[in-house]
């Protein structure tokens, strides 16, 4: 892929990250740690791989994207308003009474949200469903879901990996953000879900690892995901929790805690932002 390409979703993703630290702190509260993480991930969807029409949220052909850890809304709303799906100063408004950006996506509310989530283990069934939808409608369309590490120790998760090989939803890729981290602690001592990559072997799956933060790694999975057909694609993404951030990176404290003033203008230093741009 063209270096300049690349360079463009780099670009995205750091103004991505800006934004969120911006809305976080802002807000006074929110979950930084797996909404930086996932950035990476995240533009390379919006801005390279998915077919969107912002003028037309509800475009039938439209690719899907479902954030199944919906507690990382920050980088979700970070990328609609980036590819203008709605002004970017109403990210200021994250989590006030009356946004249309509360905590957790809202499918009712915001246009580009296809699906409310935030109670874990559940968007890869919505995921499933969409994908189902779009064969029986014989559309083109791919759906996209983002699970978090910690997400996958729910049930729910492993009965949707099963119907999801089981009806060979090729038109389906999930990414798993890997950070190691979630709300209690490692996830590897919480409960391991690994070998994790394994495991969605063992239910059917087409399984790639990649650095979660590498563009090109991201991009060439994407377009390797495209070629697979008869099975579901999982993409493990090894990232790091707070990615960009010094004093947030793998540190389990800021998976839901908001900076403070001047922890939000340290952030914006180091991302190359300022706090009233």
């Amino acid at each position: 892929m063209d270096s300049s390409i690349l360079q463009d979703l780099e670009v995205k993703a750091c103004n991505m990250r800006q934004n969120i630290v911006r809305m976080l702190g802002e807000a006074g509260s929110g979950h930084p740690g797996g909404s930086l993480s996932a950035a990476d991930i995240v533009a390379a969807l919006f801005f390279k791989e998915m077919k969107l029409d912002p003028e037309k949220p509800d475009w039938p052909e439209r690719d899907r994207f479902v954030l199944s850890k919906g507690h990382a809304a920050p980088v979700l709303y970070a990328a609609l308003a980036e590819k203008g799906f709605f002004p970017l100063y109403e990210l200021l408004t994250l989590r006030k009474t009356g946004s249309r950006l509360q905590g957790h996506p809202s499918m009712k509310h915001l246009p580009g949200v296809e699906m409310s989530t935030g109670s874990l283990g559940q968007g890869l069934s919505v995921a499933n469903g969409m994908a189902i939808a779009g064969k029986l409608d014989k559309r083109n369309y791919r759906v996209y879901v983002l699970l978090g590490d910690g997400e996958i120790q729910e049930g729910q998760v492993w009965e949707a990996a099963m119907a999801a090989a089981h009806y060979k939803l090729d038109n389906l890729v999930a990414f798993l953000d890997h950070n190691g981290l979630q709300i209690d602690g490692p996830v590897s001592q919480v409960m391991s879900p690994e070998p994790v990559a394994d495991k969605w072997r063992a239910f059917g799956w087409h399984v790639e690892e990649i650095d979660g933060h590498n563009m090109k790694e991201i991009t060439d999975v994407l377009t390797r995901a495209r070629e697979i057909k008869g099975k579901p694609v999982m993409v493990v993404a090894r990232t790091v929790k707070g990615k960009g951030v010094s004093f947030m990176e793998n540190q389990v404290g800021w998976h839901g805690n908001a900076p403070r003033a001047e922890q939000t203008d340290q952030a914006l230093a180091e991302l190359g932002g300022k706090a009233d741009e």
